[in-house]
Parts: structure tokens; C-alpha cells; sequence
């Protein structure tokens, strides 16, 4: 396990009420690891969380679903709406910059 140190200051705090199984078995880890469960729970829940954000973060599309999705941005763009064309209109004729 490689441990990330660096000159932040820890000052925030996480507490979190485990089973005595779920200690022990964090412990062992730890221990076979080389480190600290502090740094052991640290490393592992800030891959965890990392993971989860790449997953939110990332669009898979099969094959058929990119090749819609690129036609989408290279289509010209359609014609606005008259409702967006009288809003577009209305903005101009209200809003003046200084």
C-alpha cells in the first residue's frame, strides 16, 4: 500500500462505528500492509470514493449509441423555435450593458 503524504494538515475528522469482526478484520489488513488503519481505512475509502466519482463521471456507449451521438454534434443545427427567436428578442430590447 503506498501512502500518500503530503503538507496538508489534517484537521477534519471521520468517525465511524464498526462491528469488533470489522475491526479486527481492518486491523489484519493493516498489519499485512505495513500500516496504520488509520492510513490502511484512509487509502482504501479514498480509492473507493475516487472509483465512484470516475464511474458518475463517464458516459459508456455502445457502438450504435456513439455513432448516434456523434452524428448529434456534427448535425447543422435546426431552425430556433419562435418562442426562443421572441425570447432572444425580448432579452435585447430589455437588458443594456454599461
Amino acid at each position: 500500500m503506498a501512502t500518500v503524504r503530503d503538507k496538508t494538515k489534517r484537521s477534519d475528522r471521520l468517525v465511524a462505528r464498526i462491528t469488533p469482526d470489522d475491526k479486527a478484520l481492518l486491523e489484519r489488513a493493516a498489519t499485512l500492509q505495513g500500516g496504520s488503519l488509520a492510513s490502511f481505512v484512509i487509502f482504501h475509502v479514498r480509492q473507493a470514493a475516487q472509483e465512484v466519482i470516475r464511474q458518475h463521471e463517464t458516459i459508456c456507449l455502445n457502438e450504435v449509441e456513439s455513432k448516434r451521438f456523434i452524428q448529434a454534434l456534427l448535425a447543422p443545427p435546426g431552425k430556433a423555435p419562435a418562442r426562443f427567436v421572441k425570447a432572444v428578442a425580448q432579452y435585447r430590447e430589455t437588458v443594456t450593458e454599461h
